[in-house]
């Protein structure tokens, strides 16, 4: 089980890395064939159905985006924790709010995440 000073470290590091959009820095929070869903991700591309598998995909998704959005920054709101889970609630894209929830090896890296938005 993950200790209380593993979630505060992860939300600072990961708000850190997109706030710089350094895509290496985020991506290295991720499992090799992690899973990540987004309703953002639907709509740019319905055929994915919202969700991708793996860095490499997130990589070509995300590096996009950060691309094409300069002024991306994320606020934490609030960061609340489980068993090897949290879930960040933060200002998004247009300041729009969010929560992702994510699920955690044993070892720290990301499994799977969930991405929510108005």
């Amino acid at each position: 089980m993950l200790h209380d000073a593993f979630y505060q470290k992860f939300v600072g590091e990961w708000l850190a890395a997109w706030n710089a959009h350094d895509l290496e820095h985020i991506l290295a929070h991720y499992d090799e064939h992690f899973e990540f869903s987004s309703p953002v991700l639907a709509r740019v591309s319905p055929a994915s159905g919202g969700k991708l598998k793996g860095k490499e995909a997130a990589r070509m998704y995300w590096g996009r985006g950060l691309a094409a959005r300069p002024d991306l920054h994320f606020e934490l709101i609030a960061m609340l924790k489980g068993v090897n889970t949290a879930v960040i609630h933060y200002h998004g894209l247009d300041h729009k709010l969010c929560a992702e929830f994510f699920h955690f090896s044993d070892e720290g890296k990301v499994l799977a995440s969930y991405a929510h938005g108005e």
